[in-house]
């Protein structure tokens, strides 16, 4: 049995990275492995400044060393850029162990959107942490020029995937009494680098629903208050049901580097709207399953008049399989 670590900053969380995690872990698993996760709650840990569901591990490079060692593992991949990934990085060079990097996000813009801290020097950090992995595996063809504009080395792509057995329409769902259709529909962290705002200040028919939690949610609430439903964090079925009585998905980030809650709602039969920018360029098919461009209202009602069929389609072609066997090809033995 080949055996993996796969060490992340975030794991009790939910959010896009820990969605796909999971899903590999899963599809790992099924192919054979046996997969550990080094995650911040195994250690002690403090909240994030800028956001307490995110929590920060402390510990030294020796226990990470040590817990390695203990698992023996055939093959190390390394997530994320915090403590954890840090102190799994600094084990592998010290014993010469070979690893692969993932860059799921855009760490230095966010940090520079909630700081003020330059992303310049963010990349600077970035550029160190991922130049000794034998690949550092991105999700889209876009984020892959990017980085190398940066200046980033061994830079792979691999899409990630959707489980398209679990997200599929439920045509049993039913719309909650009282909701107004047509439904625009968020899902995702409710935080500032996601622009829901712009989303919520769409003139639309119908009801908006932002489905999800996050340290934006407040004020968002105080200033909306009057005509979004703000449902919380749903998972499972739940969020199945409502993704299946969705009209149009809205997707305002202009920061995500794939979005993989764009093919959750495809899956779902659902179009989406979103801006012309990294991410849903990659994804989404202008006038087949969604629309982009720079007028995020005219989007979202022009994606009423698209057919479901489509959407599902293109969700079928980036299933959480397919990405697994990928994953499996680019690993580097230890």
């Amino acid at each position: 049995m080949k055996k993996i670590i796969i060490a992340t900053d975030v794991w009790k969380n939910i959010n896009g990275v820990v969605t796909s995690i999971k899903q590999l872990k899963e599809g790992l698993e099924k192919k054979g492995f046996k997969v550990k996760i080094i995650h911040p709650a195994e250690f002690k840990n403090v909240p994030l400044f800028t956001d307490p569901d995110i929590k920060l591990a402390i510990l030294g490079r020796g226990k990470m060393e040590k817990i390695i060692k203990e698992f023996n593992p055939d093959y190390i991949h390394i997530a994320t850029e915090g403590p954890v990934g840090f102190a799994a990085r600094l084990a592998c060079t010290k014993n010469n162990w070979k690893f692969t990097t993932h860059y799921h996000t855009q760490l230095p813009e966010y940090i520079e959107i909630r700081t003020g801290v330059s992303k310049e020097a963010i990349y600077h950090y970035m550029r160190w942490f991922h130049k000794k992995s034998e690949r550092t595996m991105v999700s889209s063809p876009l984020f892959k020029t990017l980085l190398e504009k940066k200046r980033f080395k061994n830079v792979t792509l691999i899409p990630l995937g959707v489980d398209t057995d679990f997200f599929k329409k439920n045509p049993n769902a039913k719309i909650p009494e009282g909701m107004k259709t047509p439904v625009f529909t968020f899902l995702g962290r409710v935080t500032t680098e996601k622009n829901i705002e712009a989303f919520l200040k769409c003139k639309l028919p119908g009801t908006k629903m932002v489905i999800g939690e996050g340290t934006a949610l407040k004020s968002l609430k105080k200033n909306f208050k009057d005509d979004v439903i703000f449902t919380g964090c749903k998972t499972g079925q739940e969020l199945v049901d409502l993704l299946s009585i969705t009209d149009v998905f809205v997707f305002p980030s202009k920061t995500d580097t794939f979005g993989l809650v764009i093919l959750e709602a495809m899956a779902c039969g659902v179009p989406v709207a979103a801006y012309k920018v990294q991410g849903p360029k990659d994804l989404i098919t202008n006038g087949i399953d969604g629309f982009i461009g720079p007028n995020l209202q005219k989007n979202a009602l022009s994606c009423l008049k698209l057919k479901a069929s489509d959407c599902r389609k293109k969700a079928e072609k980036f299933s959480s399989a397919k990405w697994c066997d990928s994953f499996i090809r680019n690993l580097s033995q230890v």
